[in-house]
């Protein structure tokens, strides 16, 4: 039975959703995750957050590109989702991870649920805006995070925008551009998200 997983011998539970939300930083990835979370209903884990998490309890912590806090993070996303989707769960996973990445944390669960695919997308400009926006909002974010797309030009940030690798895998997905509002509408991204 391909969208159950064997019980106790006396029952079937159907497979879990997972609803991947994904696309470079500042397409609205995070907004997203946690509206189509209240709105499937199910738990939204996020990259950003379950880092921000982490790092809190440390004493001094200066983020930098690929530090231990981010192998850290990493895993801990990943081990919280496997988590609950081995438990029955739906839920929805968040990060602005490139297909690599992605593809290594969800490979041991990829026949344990229904996997969807939702990718956010907005013009590199927007996206650069929001960023600094979001980093002079809130001071502990570039703490956390250092919001390193910043540190150079927009013409880097737009080389590395527009080259991001998208999440690719055999499972169905959807494109859904951010700008202003969700276009698809919301009521379609759900519904997509919750079509067996």
């Amino acid at each position: 039975m391909p969208n159950a997983l064997a019980g106790d011998e006396n029952c079937v539970v159907a497979l879990p959703l997972l609803v991947v939300v994904s696309g470079p930083a500042g397409t609205g990835t995070t907004t997203l995750a946690h509206t189509l979370a209240r709105a499937i209903p199910c738990p939204a884990i996020c990259r950003d957050e379950i880092k921000e998490g982490l790092v809190h309890p440390e004493d001094d912590y200066t983020p930098a590109p690929g530090d231990a806090m981010q192998q850290r993070t990493f895993q801990t996303f990943f081990g919280v989702v496997r988590f609950l989707i081995e438990a029955g769960a739906s839920v929805v996973a968040e990060a602005a991870f490139q297909h690599r990445l992605w593809e290594a944390g969800l490979l041991p669960v990829l026949d344990r649920a229904q996997v969807r695919i939702v990718h956010c997308r907005v013009d590199a400009a927007v996206a650069w805006a929001r960023i600094a926006r979001r980093a002079d909002e809130t001071d502990a974010r570039r703490a956390v995070h250092g919001d390193y797309s910043l540190l150079g030009s927009f013409d880097d940030f737009k080389t590395r925008f527009d080259g991001f690798d998208r999440v690719a895998l055999p499972v169905p997905s959807i494109d859904v551009d951010t700008t202003a509002g969700y276009d698809p509408a919301l009521d379609e991204i759900v519904a997509f998200a919750n079509t067996p």
